[in-house]
């Protein structure tokens, strides 16, 4: 391999008059689109043998590129001796339930005391180098503030089989929201595609057809509450905030959210009595297959202690 893997991407007919970095990175999930954009910047990316350095080329679809990508250098994250409660681990991969409040990895503001710390010092280094240095084994993430099920590749052969499931929306990924008011149906599906909202770069909208990548989240309500409701949300696709703004699109926020939801309106004295200061949401459920081993796993964690009270506070 001489320090360098080499990957075949052939597009879709879906991606004709993408970006070529937007389109690379739909086609590898393995890859971010900023990894992928300086890949391309460095002449690393190639059709029919010439190099493509304009992360902006727009593409026809069906078109095929060839990336090389560097092997991972060694990552430069600590490990640290930080709890973390592992569900399930064997050679291959790890799950995990991860407490609210806990970074999944590095980014600027936390630059350790996250979980890809936490999982250097439990696994002792050995976990997947495929996602770049500052990502480490991890194949996907839950928010800071959401709590629940992770599953966390040791190795490059599990890492790129996780992804490809990812990929192909074949990860069964169930999450418990409490949400503010009830919904009228007992269930629905939201398919609308999220992007960067233009006016907030740090917050995602949803955005008109063509625009933003899709988003499909098919939910339940479970159990109707004061002025909100228990509902189960199935994730289609897993993009960034996708439950906390679909929910919030069809007017039903979840409870606590200090981004997408209602400023406090209808249930902040009790989110101060309670001390609750995050979106009530839970990663509650996951199955996937073995990448190596090919096994069906399946697990499950219960509501944590903090969103149980506060189900028990809102029951009627």
């Amino acid at each position: 391999m001489g320090g360098i893997q080499t990957i075949d991407v052939r597009l879709a007919p879906a991606h004709a008059g993408w970006r070529l970095d937007r389109a690379l990175a739909d086609a590898v999930p393995t890859l971010s689109r900023e990894r992928l954009k300086a890949l391309i910047r460095g002449g690393a990316v190639e059709a029919q043998g010439r190099a493509v350095r304009d992360p902006a080329t727009k593409v026809r679809g069906e078109e095929s590129f060839r990336v090389a990508v560097p092997e991972p250098k060694q990552a430069h994250n600590a490990p640290q001796d930080i709890p973390v409660k592992v569900v399930f681990e064997d050679e291959h991969l790890l799950v995990v339930d991860k407490p609210a409040g806990l970074v999944v990895h590095p980014a600027a503001g936390n630059l350790d005391g996250t979980l890809v710390n936490a999982l250097l010092h439990h696994c002792q280094g050995s976990l997947s180098g495929i996602g770049g240095v500052a990502r480490p084994g991890i194949v996907h993430r839950i928010d800071k503030d959401t709590s629940g099920l992770l599953v966390v590749a040791k190795t490059d052969v599990a890492h790129e089989g996780l992804a490809k499931q990812f990929a192909a929306h074949s990860i069964d990924r169930r999450y418990l929201a409490i949400v503010s008011g009830v919904p009228k149906a007992a269930q629905g599906t939201v398919d609308a595609p999220l992007a960067r909202s233009s006016a907030n770069r740090k917050k995602i909208a949803v955005v008109g057809a063509g625009r933003g990548r899709r988003a499909v989240t098919h939910w339940k309500r479970l159990k109707s509450l004061r002025e909100a409701a228990l509902v189960e949300c199935r994730l289609e696709t897993g993009r960034t905030h996708q439950v906390r703004v679909h929910m919030a699109s069809i007017g039903h926020p979840l409870v606590g959210d200090p981004v997408y939801g209602r400023s406090g309106k209808t249930h902040g004295k009790l989110l101060k009595e309670l001390g609750f200061h995050r979106q009530a949401l839970h990663a509650a459920e996951l199955g996937f297959t073995h990448p190596v081993t090919k096994n069906g796993l399946s697990f499950s964690s219960p509501m944590p202690p903090d969103m149980q009270e506060l189900f028990n506070a809102l029951g009627v």
